[in-house]
């Protein structure tokens, strides 16, 4: 502001009684500056494809399940495969049960008649219980031959994410360095 402007500013304001305006005590330093509070960080947000990525990570730490199956294995032998899954497979198991606790959906015999109702409350949930071979249209069947007893995750226990954690990097490039 040019301090012939300045000057107007400060006669009429006050002459019509409302003082120095403010823009003229602060160019003459008359008002101290008010020290700018620093923003907080943004709050990061996760997504449920956060936790999955997340388990998926855990899987590649502590089973190398990625790895396995971004293999290439048709060159190996069965039994070099074989060997390689029951690891995987043992690893896999551990983490899986560290992490989240599974139960069935239906507790019941597979290749045996079961009733829909043994499923409790999933009986009425349309993706709990899933109609194979000759269901009728309308889809109300007392119960059939169970195949498979599903699975259902009854709790999931993930260490915390940090704001700071890119959970699309499932495992970081490792370097050796000599």
């Amino acid at each position: 502001m040019s301090r012939v402007s300045l000057a107007f500013s400060s006669f009429f304001g006050i002459l019509f009684g409302a003082g120095l305006p403010e823009e003229v005590a602060k160019a003459f330093g008359f008002l101290k500056p008010e020290p700018k509070k620093p923003e907080p960080p943004p709050v990061k947000t996760f997504s449920p494809a956060d936790g999955a990525l997340q388990l998926l990570g855990i899987l590649q730490r502590d089973a190398r399940l990625i790895d396995f199956l971004m293999e290439d294995i048709k060159g190996f032998s069965d039994e070099e495969v074989g060997g390689a899954v029951r690891d995987v497979h043992q690893q896999c198991g551990v983490a899986l049960k560290r992490y989240v606790t599974l139960a069935p959906v239906i507790d019941g015999v597979e290749g045996t008649f079961t009733k829909l109702d043994a499923a409790g409350a999933l009986a009425k949930d349309a993706t709990a219980i899933k109609l194979l071979g000759n269901v009728p249209a309308k889809g109300k069947v007392p119960g059939g031959t169970l195949r498979h007893k599903g699975w259902k995750a009854e709790s999931m226990d993930l260490p915390a994410l940090i704001a700071s954690q890119n959970t699309s990097v499932l495992a970081p490039a490792e370097i050796e360095v000599e």
